[in-house]
């Protein structure tokens, strides 16, 4: 029997290299199959099965989507996901982007802020595998010792140039289609290429790029929508590997993510919107309804405004009129706040920069908005003054039928604004006889249009709209979530500011957003040639209403008028016109 050689130094180093080097081959295998076990195991987090079943399905699709209820954490989840494929995957290089750089750095700030700090051991096991972090606005990213990063993008054309082999797109219902095709789509180069590659025995072990789509649900005649068809499409095809999913909040409260009570209290709400909750909460796809007049579609792609316009106040000045500009200020009147659910009717105010094309034609720009609940004649009348003098508009619509008749009978009179002393000139009407002769105050200028909204003007009003919308005659203020990056970039030390000044700051793009969700979902009956545009029961349409005087009275000037040129335009107005005084108050 031959005797055994004792092993030298060498050897046994080696020995014990390569069984490590086997160790490390069968547990990284491992725990690329069981990415829930490597979260357990290793980063110290119980994942609850919901969790388990869609992280193991990011790691083996090559295209995901989810669709999540508010409350289910997908951001949370998106972040895990970055910090499993960038150990478990030597190289890996993740881009996550989004419409707005803060919104994208969330996933970035998870891993800085929770997974690295609160987890135990877990944390610190992950700290070690980290070599560089940078949340900043300028520079957002997360470097591995392994070659592994994580980076975040903007959904613009400004992301151009970056690469990775992993695309995350958060909340891509607010991502522009092309921009996801053009730009985002274009990082996916080159997939991940491990050295074992080189071996003619693992060619076929050769990776996909990924890609990851992130939101919750949106409208049905959305391209978000289509997208997620797609998907469903290849889901169901066995040779492919697409998977998507949509989850609603009654998961988040049966696994103690969210409070029932919480949900229960907002649905009863009174300005509950019952849409919004559906798509938001409850993963589902909102659809035009059979009878609705305004399609999303058509009003949607008109959000193409950045800049909106505000009331003056120390940092801010209020721009002058551009060549032939009509600045034209619309008012839909309800003066007593509703005591029903679901009912609260509304005063809205628009503003329209109305800028003339050429041959005639004019352009309006909604770049203003604010909705007012629960006030008198007077209350509502010295806002309307206000705004009409401080905002620079050249004209006024209100509807002079029932309660509206009050607040015209207000503004035709010179008021005092008691918070600033100021006097405020008389106005008068324009365009109806009547209404001018009430005015009793002498050379006010004739600014205001009297609407007086029968059967025949709301079919009118109605149709010149929606034409006004397919036609591209209109533009809106973009979304307030993109209004916030842009924001951030024009307004000094935005980012400082409180959450009510930031608010205050993005009203006129929620207003909007408002705006669009009355719009698709009024009703409409047709009655031989005419239109009735009808809210649904607990829905409002004072946005609507707004909305149409000010686009009716753009139709008037460009029928009626041509442009002029800029001195002349606003002629027959300042000939009349007194200049708003400034008023001693009596102590």
């Amino acid at each position: 029997m031959a005797e055994s050689r004792k092993m030298t130094t060498k050897e046994v180093a080696n020995e014990k290299a390569e069984r490590m080097m086997n160790g490390v081959a069968y547990w990284g295998a491992f725990y690329r199959k069981n990415p829930q076990r490597f979260c357990k195991d290793y980063l110290n987090i119980h994942l609850k099965l919901f969790q388990k079943i869609l992280l193991y399905a990011m790691m083996l699709n090559n295209y995901f989507m989810f669709c999540a209820s508010r409350g289910l954490g997908k951001t949370w989840l998106t972040a895990l996901f970055c910090v499993v494929r960038c150990i478990l995957f030597p190289g890996t290089k993740i881009c996550v982007a989004s419409s707005t750089r803060v919104q994208a750095n969330e996933v970035l700030l998870k891993i800085t802020d929770d997974f690295c700090k609160n987890y135990d051991w877990g944390s610190d096991l992950l700290n070690n595998e980290i070599s560089n972090k940078s949340v900043g606005q300028n520079n957002a990213i997360i470097e591995f010792k392994n070659g592994s990063w994580i980076r975040v993008v903007t959904a613009s054309d400004n992301g151009r140039g970056a690469r990775a082999n992993i695309l995350i797109v958060d909340e891509f219902r607010m991502v522009d289609l092309d921009v996801i095709n053009t730009v985002l789509r274009k990082f996916l180069t080159a997939p991940r290429t491990p050295g074992y590659l080189n071996k003619k025995e693992y060619e076929h072990l050769a990776e996909r790029n990924k890609e990851i789509y992130m939101s919750s649900c949106w409208y049905k005649s959305h391209w978000s929508f289509d997208k997620a068809k797609a998907y469903v499409v290849n889901f169901l095809d066995a040779t492919k590997k697409y998977f998507i999913c949509g989850l609603p909040y009654q998961i988040a409260i049966k696994e103690n993510l969210l409070s029932r009570e919480q949900v229960e209290d907002e649905m009863s709400e009174a300005d509950f919107d019952e849409t919004k909750f559906s798509m938001e909460m409850g993963a589902m796809w909102y659809g035009d309804t059979g009878d609705a007049f305004f399609s999303f579609d058509d009003v949607s792609k008109r959000r193409k405004l950045k800049t909106a316009i505000y009331p003056p106040s120390p940092k801010y000045k209020v721009p002058d009129l551009a060549l032939n500009e009509r600045r034209i200020l619309s008012v839909d009147i309800a003066l007593m706040a509703s005591k029903k659910k679901k009912n609260n009717d509304a005063s809205s105010i628009m503003i329209n920069s109305c800028i003339p094309t050429g041959n005639s034609n004019y352009i309006s720009n909604i770049v203003y908005a604010e909705n007012h609940e629960g006030l008198t004649t007077d209350e509502l009348g010295l806002i309307v003054m206000r705004l009409y003098y401080s905002m620079k508009c050249t004209d006024i619509a209100i509807d002079t039928n029932g309660v509206g008749l009050g607040v015209y009978d207000f503004i035709i009179k010179d008021q005092l604004d008691p918070d600033t002393g100021e006097t405020f000139n008389a106005l008068s009407c324009c365009n109806n006889k009547d209404m001018e002769e009430r005015c009793k105050v002498k050379y006010a200028p004739k600014v205001i249009w009297s609407i007086k909204a029968t059967q025949s003007f709301n079919n009118e009003m109605c149709t010149m709209l929606r034409a006004g919308f397919k036609n591209g005659k209109i533009n809106l203020l973009v979304s307030e979530f993109e209004a916030e990056e842009i924001l951030r970039d024009k307004v000094k030390g935005f980012s400082r500011l409180s959450i009510y000044e930031q608010n205050d700051k993005k009203m006129p793009y929620i207003q909007t957003t408002l705006l669009i969700y009355e719009l698709i979902k009024l009703n409409s009956k047709i009655n031989g040639n005419t239109v009735k545009i009808e809210e649904q029961s607990g829905e409002r349409k004072d946005r609507y209403s707004s909305l149409g005087y000010n686009y009716w009275v753009a139709r008037q000037i460009e029928i009626n008028q041509k442009p002029r040129k800029r001195e002349n335009i606003h002629s027959s107005i300042l000939a009349m016109a007194r200049r708003p005084s400034i008023a001693r108050r009596h102590k």
